[in-house]
């Protein structure tokens, strides 16, 4: 385990949702326009806020990651509380699907009743967005075992998004992730994310984004469709030169920018590690010091049992 990865995957992930805050929901050409290619960290933008200013990616990845840290492991029942709580002050930013799975919760059911409940309620389109692969990353610091990190990252994704999309999307990136601070290059992390997706069963769509990613046939979509996310941000952060230029490729699309910019800067933090971040945007992230923190505290967690979901 390399310490520096691992502080990457947190600092990477915040660091790629505040650099794409500014410019969510804005097209490429548009970016394009008023900021060429956005390699600083912008006030204003989308919801008004200070530079620097991070979103539910991050705040929700927080949340993961101090639970993971306070229960030793995966307890599907502490992070959903966690996220009652936050949801309760009224964030800007929230996805619909999280919240109505949050409400579901608030309402009694249990965190993966709430989730199924929730995805039973949207049609086809509106189910499978990329609301917990944005969260999932803190999984892959806490967990060496692939089996139980893939149980894990599904099961606290089902808390919210229950579409097998979804969690197999989540199971997908931490191991990608977790190869990368291991020491695997990208290549070879793809290649054990997609052994593993044909070993589990995943949905073909999700083995057929991973057979492409990296390659250049890959869509490379900026929306909010869990796929296109997934693909989108391993194909950048595994093929840029440099961490900043993976996560300015994945901003300057538009789109949905934070999320696609926070999936992108965990996979290249893990890559490339923390020291490769610019400190002109860690400095930005009032976060940036409990996250280091947090990716210590993840990567001596020793789970002994199998996540709680």
């Amino acid at each position: 385990m390399n310490d520096s990865r691992a502080a990457g995957v947190l600092v990477g992930l915040a660091c790629g949702d505040a650099l794409g805050r500014p410019v969510e929901f804005r097209q490429s050409d548009t970016i394009a326009r008023e900021h060429g290619r956005v390699t600083q960290m912008l006030a204003g933008g989308t919801y008004g806020k200070p530079a620097g200013t991070v979103t539910d990616d991050t705040d929700l990845a927080l949340r993961v990651a101090r639970s993971l840290v306070a229960c030793d492991g995966l307890d599907a029942a502490d992070v959903a509380r966690r996220f009652s709580a936050w949801l309760a002050d009224d964030p800007f930013d929230v996805g619909g699907l999280t919240r109505e799975a949050i409400r579901r919760y608030d309402e009694g059911a249990a965190p993966a009743e709430a989730g199924r409940a929730a995805l039973e309620d949207r049609p086809e389109g509106q189910n499978a967005g990329n609301g917990s692969l944005m969260r999932c990353p803190p999984h892959a610091l806490a967990y060496e075992d692939r089996g139980r990190l893939a149980a894990a990252a599904a099961a606290e994704s089902a808390i919210t998004h229950a579409d097998p999309r979804c969690t197999a999307s989540c199971v997908a990136c931490c191991r990608v992730v977790r190869e990368l601070v291991d020491g695997a290059d990208g290549a070879a992390a793809l290649a054990a994310a997609l052994r593993g997706a044909r070993d589990r069963d995943a949905p073909a769509e999700v083995r057929e984004r991973l057979a492409v990613a990296a390659e250049p046939e890959a869509r490379l979509a900026n929306g909010g469709f869990v796929l296109d996310t997934l693909e989108t941000a391993l194909t950048d952060a595994l093929t840029a030169d440099s961490f900043e230029e993976a996560v300015v490729t994945s901003v300057s699309r538009g789109g949905d920018a934070d999320t696609v910019g926070a999936v992108c800067g965990a996979v290249a933090g893990a890559r490339f590690g923390a020291d490769a971040v610019p400190d002109r945007w860690t400095d930005r992230v009032a976060e940036t010091t409990e996250l280091r923190g947090l990716a210590a505290d993840l990567v001596s967690l020793t789970p002994d049992g199998d996540p709680r979901g």
